[in-house]
């Protein structure tokens, strides 16, 4: 190569002026990296030399493995050189010669003192030098499975940290596998998975244990203690199919809490009686779990009506508002009538609880119920009987009807989890329902984005809660 040559494949710096003249702040000025320009030169001539040779690139046999290989090995030795401070074949400062492998046999290693390798005494401490190698098989999430010799130490005192001692897979394998199962694979699909798209032969033994070390997890995570006060809390259930002797369905309780500082925070999980549906003897144990785990005070419990509930909130919460979601109102009224007449149906309900106070709700309601009272009885008796729990939410501001309106924030949650649920079909076990929903409860919001809009949305209702519930709200004093 000439200097010409070196002078033209030299980076070129960014000049301080734009196109104009006008000098350009250092903060805006592109900066070149050397070092990764170099890097990209090494890996395009690796990858035409591949190519030139007739080789993958990627695949069993490709250069990605290859160099995940080179990379893992090449790491390896230098923390063996951090470890013993002094590189392959240096000398060290008691002794001369060099720092050879001994014993090149693979895991056996070898009691062949080479050159260099000096003792201080026969009964004395040995001098730690490096002792050979054994091959090590790993599993990376990108080319698969890859063996890797791991170097060893006289002494025995080396902890490699990139491929820590007793470790087997690299990278991300282990969160991989609980997202499949967050999202209702089974173990063997999973395993195909593994095979199909990264090569790697994963057993469904090995899959189970990675997903068993979150139950000890998911234990603690359903022990947790909870906040004192909540401004409101919704509760619904899902129907899961649980093989117990026979394939049945089961009911599955979730509750989702919302903080005085606007946080949503899944309160917890439980699995119903075998063999019952939904209902309110059940959810006395779940709410009088919650008030054990340290909640003592809700403003508003949301549900979707279920008979009874109201008389077991107020029996766990004296204080608690019961609201009926409108949402579910909604639906069992299109479940009782033609679908002809849900459009005009859905117009005069929305004058029933859009209405500005619940006087003028009741007389909406009166209207709707002398058009619809001959045609659909059941209809008006569904209203009358959740009368009581639906009108709670019209005696306050807009922004508190708005978050309160329905269960809309734990039916997201269910959405998810009946995504998970039809996925797997069945599962075999309470345990293992339990274990899916838990890891889908584990993935929500990875960003916390949500999270953010949800407390936004959330932020002038708390606003009305501070001053309406001034007596019980534990931080009325900031606002």
């Amino acid at each position: 190569m000439t200097l010409q040559d070196m002078n033209d494949s030299t980076v070129k710096q960014p000049d301080a002026t734009g196109s104009r003249g006008r000098k350009v702040p250092a903060d805006r000025r592109p900066k070149a990296s050397v070092l990764e320009q170099a890097r990209r030169e090494v890996i395009a001539d690796l990858v035409r030399q591949a190519r030139a040779g007739g080789e993958e690139l990627t695949g069993p046999t490709g250069l990605l493995k290859e160099l995940t290989k080179m990379v893992l090995e090449v790491s390896l030795e230098e923390e063996m050189t951090e470890h013993l401070g002094r590189g392959k074949h240096e000398p060290t400062a008691d002794a001369g010669g060099d720092d050879g492998d001994v014993g090149r046999d693979g895991d056996q290693g070898s009691d062949q003192v080479l050159d260099g390798d000096v003792m201080d005494g026969r009964d004395g401490p040995i001098r730690n030098v490096r002792n050979g190698f054994r091959t090590k098989t790993v599993m990376t999430d990108n080319v698969g499975k890859v063996a890797i010799p791991v170097p060893r130490d006289r002494a025995g005192t080396f902890e490699p940290v990139i491929v820590a001692k007793h470790q087997r897979k690299l990278g991300s394998l282990d969160a991989l596998v609980l997202s499949l199962t967050a999202k209702g694979l089974t173990t063997g699909e999973i395993s195909a998975h593994l095979e199909e798209i990264y090569g790697a032969s994963v057993s469904k033994d090995t899959i189970s244990r990675i997903t068993d070390r979150v139950s000890e997890e998911m234990d603690q995570w359903l022990a947790r203690p909870l906040e004192a006060v909540y401004a409101a809390i919704f509760i619904d259930a899902i129907v899961v199919k649980v093989r117990d002797g026979q394939v049945a369905n089961r009911p599955f309780y979730a509750a989702i809490g919302v903080t005085v500082d606007g946080c949503k925070d899944v309160l917890g999980l439980w699995a119903g009686t075998p063999g019952d549906g939904e209902g309110a003897k059940y959810w006395l144990s779940v709410l009088t779990e919650l008030k054990n785990r340290g909640v003592t005070d809700t403003m508003f419990v949301v549900c979707d009506g279920l008979k009874g509930l109201p008389e077991v909130v107020e029996t766990t919460w004296p204080d608690v508002i019961v609201q009926t979601c409108v949402i579910h109102l909604l639906r069992n009224s299109f479940r009782l009538t033609s679908r002809k007449y849900w459009d005009q149906i859905a117009k005069q309900l929305k004058l029933v609880y859009t209405a500005p106070s619940a006087t003028a709700a009741r007389a909406e309601f009166d209207t709707f119920a002398a058009a619809w009272g001959d045609r659909y009885p059941a209809l008006i008796r569904l209203w009358d009987n959740a009368w009581e729990e639906f009108t709670p939410f019209l005696d306050y501001h807009l922004e508190v009807r708005r978050v309160l309106f329905s269960t809309n924030a734990i039916e997201s949650l269910n959405a998810r989890y009946r995504r998970a649920v039809r996925a797997r079909g069945h599962f075999p076990n309470e345990q293992a329902a339990l274990k899916c929903l838990y890891l889908v409860t584990r993935s929500l919001d990875p960003t916390g984005r949500g999270q953010a809009r949800w407390t936004m949305r959330w932020k002038p209702a708390l606003n009305a809660f501070a001053t309406v519930f001034e007596g019980r709200w534990p931080t009325a004093e900031k606002y």
